[in-house]
């Protein structure tokens, strides 16, 4: 049975973040809208069908993936890109740490010729995702004795201890972070956009579906090729929004030969549109893990929390703080994790990561076919800025990161850093130790006509086309200095605003 109509008037491909926000923003607004996804759509939050490792916040979650790996000469070889093959997307795995970033990053977006992208502009569409996400604060009492260790320690270290992480004027403080969480359960934008819409004959969502490609003549979209459990079908569109996020967003244009026109043609693909840009300009915040033991006092102390009635959340407390080379705002996120495995009780973890986050280093995605089963090679381009700066802030972020753990109370609590991390101690052992913070993002950049790796205008329109859109990470011109998830969210609701 062919579960594919013959047609919609708008289809929005990729159910993730900033998917979810647009197909639940149109719908609303009285659109009709078909959201294709690749992976599972469980219904809603109330009908009780979905995985508690998804809708659990205390932990990230590992399931769903797309099994992306990097593939790039720094970074830890072969490691796992983490990203979540589900509806709702990453905001359905992630840690739910709601951060906005600084005023510098959209205002450096508005400078760079993306009109309606500064601050002030896109703060009335953060505060919308924030409500919708339930964004909130942890109580006192819900911060683990880890967590509040960590506060202290980095706060004796000389950070000054805020009251909002979300500041956007604010260059250094910790605390813990904002979060979307509804009590204990991680509430995604499935849950917020999309549920409150289900019913309302406007939207229809259609999980387990690969995009093929699109397909265009004269500069517009006229169809989609999609493959399905049903089988393969084209949908006829009148437009279509690309939210497959920063590897699928510009792997569905390549394959859709809207690229480089060299490059699609040694691949077998029939160039459509030329922009060069399509998977360039990728990057991500590369990131340290320094992993510690817990004192048998520590190990205790969070014992006894989980047996007081307390919940454990993995991830609570953050610090935004300043590297030797920062000029602007801060380009350093301390991010502690304590958590138990829940299937081994006695397991405890505890990790101290550091992120650059104002990297300078770029990478791309190339296909290695036009197969949308196959991955995408993925390059990160982690430290390899010709300068070295981005180096030297991890180099510098480590030392700052080793100093905090030894500052009181932290001290008394870890125990020595394990050898997996430790290590890591010179320029050799960074480059190869580095990872990400699932942040991968401007695969698909935002910037004006005369910027040659621009494939979006400022209203996420690809270029050279009159009805295809993207809206994800992939637009950002530069990474913002924050997890991604609500800047994500907040795109979704700049750009459902321009339609």
């Amino acid at each position: 049975m062919n579960i594919y109509p013959k047609s919609a008037d708008t289809i929005v491909i990729g159910g993730g973040t900033a998917g979810a926000v647009i197909a639940g923003r149109l719908a609303a607004q009285g659109q009709a809208v078909l959201l294709l996804e690749a992976g599972p759509d469980y219904g809603a939050w109330a009908d009780g069908r979905w995985p508690a490792e998804l809708s659990d916040g205390r932990v990230v979650a590992s399931t769903h993936s797309w099994e992306f790996t990097h593939n790039g000469a720094d970074g830890q070889p072969d490691h796992a890109l983490e990203r979540a093959r589900v509806l709702g997307g990453c905001s359905a795995h992630n840690g739910c740490v709601a951060l906005w970033g600084h005023r510098a990053d959209y205002d450096g977006w508005a400078a760079a010729g993306n009109r309606g992208w500064s601050m002030d502009e896109v703060q009335p569409f953060f505060a919308k995702a924030n409500a919708a996400l339930r964004v909130r604060r942890f109580a006192p009492a819900e911060v683990t004795p880890f967590h509040a260790a960590c506060i202290e320690a980095i706060s004796r270290w000389g950070i000054p201890r805020v009251d909002d992480l979300n500041h956007v004027d604010e260059n250094l403080g910790v605390n813990t972070a904002p979060v979307n969480l509804n009590g204990t359960v991680r509430w995604n934008a499935a849950f917020a956009y999309l549920d409150p819409v289900r019913n309302s004959g406007q939207l229809t969502v259609i999980g387990a579906t690969l995009v093929e490609r699109v397909q265009m003549q004269t500069g517009r979209v006229t169809a989609v090729d999609v493959m399905g459990p049903s089988g393969r079908a084209t949908i006829a569109a009148e437009r279509v929004v690309i939210s497959a996020g920063a590897y699928g967003s510009p792997a569905i244009l390549l394959r859709s030969g809207i690229g480089s026109a060299e490059e699609l043609q040694t691949l077998g693909i029939q160039p459509v549109v030329d922009l060069p840009g399509v998977g360039r300009n990728l990057h991500d915040h590369p990131a340290l893990y320094l992993q510690f033991n817990g004192t048998a006092r520590l190990i205790n102390a969070m014992e006894t929390f989980v047996t007081q009635g307390h919940t454990l959340f993995s991830e609570q407390s953050l610090a935004k703080l300043r590297s030797e080379q920062c000029t602007t705002a801060f380009d350093l996120h301390i991010y502690p994790v304590g958590y138990r495995d829940l299937s081994q009780p006695s397991d405890w973890s505890f990790t101290v990561p550091v992120a650059n986050v104002a990297p300078l280093s770029r990478g791309v995605l190339r296909l290695v076919d036009s197969n949308p089963n196959h991955r995408p090679r993925i390059d990160s381009g982690y430290l390899t800025d010709p300068a070295g700066h981005d180096l030297a802030v991890l180099r510098s972020g480590l030392a700052i990161a080793r100093q905090i753990v030894r500052q009181s109370p932290l001290a008394d609590l870890v125990g020595e850093e394990l050898p997996t991390s430790a290590v890591i101690t010179d320029d050799a052992s960074i480059r190869r130790h580095c990872l990400h913070y699932y942040h991968p993002v401007g695969t698909c950049k935002m910037g004006p006509a005369t910027d040659p790796l621009a494939v979006v205008n400022a209203q996420g329109k690809v270029y050279g086309t009159d009805n295809l859109f993207v809206a994800d990470a992939s637009i950002m011109p530069v990474i913002p200095r924050a997890n991604t998830n609500l800047p994500a969210a907040m795109i979704g609701e700049r750009i459902a605003a321009f339609f």
